[in-house]
């Protein structure tokens, strides 16, 4: 990291006018700062997020990127330094695309299990979060990146985040929800931090003035930029005078003129405009973007790096479950792949994280290369509980008057006048439109060449009213409506509708009339096009999957979640996995019982009958590399996992489950007993920090020293392996997290590791210290 020179900073900041100060203060655009010349200073660039850096961009045509295993997966691996190497791996490619500010990571906790972005965020507790945010953070900083903590505080989940009130009392704020954010701070030197968009006990996250300025800049010591998130920032002297430094995005916001307003009526202080400045002005210098400071040299991407991130996902999957069919033998005949999400496969949860990898790995993928082509493998989805299609195909649709692959986007007046007309790929799934005042109508026209005869879905987003058009089929309509102004949930989630239409094979012109939505504060909308060839109904499929998987030497099925249930401005509604999953899955073992089942989803859900299946693995969301991480852990690669939160047995189980605010007030009555520390033992499937090596370990001793603890444990088995050691302090009949370690071995190995106690409160009595390999396995005791 390059030497500060504050005394330079000065002079800088000294060199610029209230105008050019106020200006800096605010986006350019939705992810650039405003360059100012006088003082030296680039453009700064920022990016989302948590599982690679997607660019200066969203929506439309977004370039390639590398695509990491979810958040919640890297916790899994319960290990810093693996942390760290994700954070370096990010921050290098963040500087291969010329990204400055990396929106990463999300440190809001595991409260409820139904939270929309469960997968994005590491734990349910506040430790293990902190030691991973430390090590990403670090990691990231290391390649000259900011890493920017996020969302200060309180938005632990999203119905309602825009304005909700998180009622949290001072000491369960102190332990257990503001301490990630702390570590960030204080350990790892984090070099942004983003105010949320929720309030925390009747203030505006923004306009906290006793956590952004009291708590975090004056108690904390933290000395880079306070960042708003995406619109949150809606006041000017509140927000100005709260510590609140860069509002995003721009170029429109509350500063601007009113700021420079504000500071020259003596409503806001100079000196406050200037220590915003002078913060953008050490970010600018920490990041290379401040003219005369050399930056820190730009590590490459390695040339290995896929099969990096392939590690990655495989210490992250945690095998819940294993009667001995893991791994797999060689030398299969037949291997039946079934399952929605073996044909449609999950690496990424949705939302603002969304990043476009040049290419991602699929299950049918990872098995062809670990099994050869001596095993046949069939593949069925055997049911289709998504509720939205997959984005058009390539080579599917071509613009009817141009022949590139894509659509023709045309603007109609009211009297049927087309005012514009464009090309346009909805290949990325979406792509954005500004509506003009006199825009009446869109009409999207594209000629599909269809795969087969038969009846073809074609599925549409956005809001307003559609109506499809295909030549030989009745005119179809949907009317889909947004509820409230947040832009934000238009553009992450927007409403779908499925239409059915009959044709033949070969090529066919479409059109979709769109009349827009106009109740909205913004002339913005959207589109996008997903498509299903024909297919048997569910009942031929469900059929075909239950034979293939009696003929097969093994069954594997991979079931799940999307991108569309997990994911940013929605909060679940259940925890049953979508459609008839639990079914397919009860029915393909009583089918086969040589089966496996792979979880692809970036939170809990239930799994009612997750003693019936020979082998559990839980994939998480995993990145571009997960099929081959998937293949190379079912043929032997050890899975290095551990539950990073608790999976209930049911929906009653879960002691805090609701993520509804009333009357806009979300209480978070249940204090400090968030996950482990509440559910009671007979409601818990699978317990936090749980996960199964292939080889044994037998736990000999623990003795403390000082502030530590030191473990010996042996390798029991006949082979290599790796155990995540966990000490959690006993208090009042509950359970803390302490401490934990990884612990690799050869076969009848012994070893000892350290683990050291992290510090609570003040006290002279001896306390009981459990330590084991879950929260619900805890075989050795010693006092400290």
């Amino acid at each position: 990291m390059p030497l500060i020179d504050e005394a330079d900073l000065l002079r800088r900041l000294a060199a610029m006018t209230l105008k050019e100060k106020v200006a800096l203060l605010t986006g350019a655009d939705a992810w650039t700062l405003t360059p100012v010349t006088s003082a030296g200073l680039a453009a700064l660039a920022l990016s989302d997020g948590p599982v690679g850096p997607r660019g200066t961009s969203f929506g439309g045509d977004i370039p390639p990127s590398l695509l990491f295993p979810s958040p919640t997966s890297l916790a899994a691996a319960w290990d810093e330094e693996t942390a760290r190497e994700a954070g370096r791996l990010m921050g290098a490619q963040a500087r291969k695309m010329g990204i400055h500010v990396l929106l990463a990571p999300t440190v809001n906790l595991h409260r409820s299990p139904l939270g929309g972005r469960h997968f994005e965020c590491y734990s349910e507790d506040p430790l293990l979060t902190s030691r991973i945010a430390v090590g990403f953070i670090q990691g990231v900083q290391s390649a000259g990146v900011a890493a920017t903590v996020k969302h200060f505080v309180g938005n632990d989940s999203e119905t309602g985040r825009m304005t909700y009130d998180a009622r949290i009392d001072e000491r369960t704020l102190r332990e257990v929800y503001l301490p990630p954010f702390e570590a960030a701070v204080r350990e790892a030197g984090v070099w942004a931090v983003m105010a949320a968009y929720n309030r925390v006990n009747g203030e505006s996250m923004t306009e906290h003035r006793d956590l952004l300025t009291g708590v975090l800049k004056e108690e904390w010591g933290f000395d880079g930029v306070v960042v708003s998130d995406w619109t949150a920032a809606r006041s000017c002297e509140a927000t100005a005078l709260a510590g609140l430094d860069l509002v995003m995005p721009g170029p429109d916001g509350p500063w601007g003129d009113a700021l420079v307003a504000a500071v020259e009526d003596r409503r806001v202080p100079a000196e406050v405009v200037d220590d915003k400045v002078l913060r953008i002005l050490r970010l600018a210098a920490r990041t290379g973007a401040l003219e005369g400071v050399p930056a820190t040299p730009a590590p490459p991407v390695p040339g290995d790096v896929r099969d990096r991130l392939r590690e990655l996902a495989i210490r992250g999957s945690v095998l819940l479950r294993n009667d001995g069919l893991l791994p797999l033998r060689p030398g299969l005949r037949k291997v039946a792949l079934i399952g929605p999400n073996a044909v449609r496969f999950t690496a990424q949860g949705g939302g603002s994280a969304h990043v476009t990898p040049e290419h991602v790995v699929t299950p049918l993928e990872g098995l062809r290369r670990v099994l050869g082509e001596d095993t046949e493998i069939t593949v069925h989805a055997g049911i289709f509980p998504h509720a939205k299609l997959r984005p058009l195909p390539p080579g599917l649709a071509t613009d009817p008057e141009t022949g590139e692959q894509g659509v023709r986007l045309e603007h109609r007046a009211a009297d049927g006048t087309v005012l514009t007309a464009e090309h346009r790929d909805p290949a990325p799934w979406w792509f954005p439109i500004i509506l003009g005042d006199e825009v009446a109508e869109l009409v999207v026209r594209t000629r599909l060449t269809l795969p087969a005869a038969g009846v073809h879905r074609l599925s549409v987003l956005g809001t307003g009213r559609h109506t499809l058009r295909v030549p030989g089929n009745a005119d179809q309509s949907c009317e889909r409506l947004q509820d409230g102004d947040d832009i934000a949930a238009l553009l992450l989630n927007p409403p779908s509708h499925t239409f059915t239409f009959t044709a033949d094979a070969g090529p066919i012109d479409v059109e979709l009339l769109i009349s827009p939505q106009r109740n909205l504060p913004y002339p913005v909308t959207l589109t996008g096009l997903g498509y299903e060839a024909p297919r048997g109904t569910d009942e031929e499929e469900l059929r075909a999957a239950l034979s293939a998987a009696r003929a097969a030497d093994v069954a594997i099925v991979v079931v799940g979640s999307d991108a569309d249930t997990e994911t940013e401005s929605l909060d679940r509604a259940g925890l049953a996995l979508p459609g008839r999953q639990d079914e397919l899955v009860r029915q393909v073992c009583a089918a086969n019982p040589r089966t496996v089942v792979v979880v692809n989803a970036g939170a809990p859900w239930l799994m009612p009958w997750a003693h019936e299946p020979a082998a559990l693995l839980w994939s998480w969301f995993p990145g571009q590399e997960g099929g081959d991480a998937i293949a190379d852990i079912l043929t032997g690669a050890e899975p290095g996992g551990r539950l990073p939160t608790t999976f209930p047995a049911t929906e009653a189980d879960v002691p805090t489950l609701s993520t509804q605010p009333v009357d806009g007030v979300l209480h978070y009555a249940e204090g400090d007993r968030i996950g482990y520390r509440a559910y009671r033992p007979d409601g818990v499937l699978f317990p936090f920090g749980h996960g199964l090596s292939y080889t044994t370990w037998e736990y000999l001793r623990a003795e403390t020293a000082d502030d530590a603890v030191e473990v010996t444990l042996r390798n029991a088995g006949d082979r290599p392996g790796r155990e995540v050691v966990q000490a959690y302090l006993e208090q009042d009949g509950a359970l803390r997290l302490a401490g934990f370690a990884a612990a690799e071995a050869a076969p009848g190995q012994t070893i000892t590791v350290r683990i050291g106690i992290a510090p609570h409160e003040p006290s002279r009595r001896p306390h009981r210290l459990r330590i084991g390999r879950s929260a619900s396995d805890l075989p050795l005791t010693c006092t400290i």
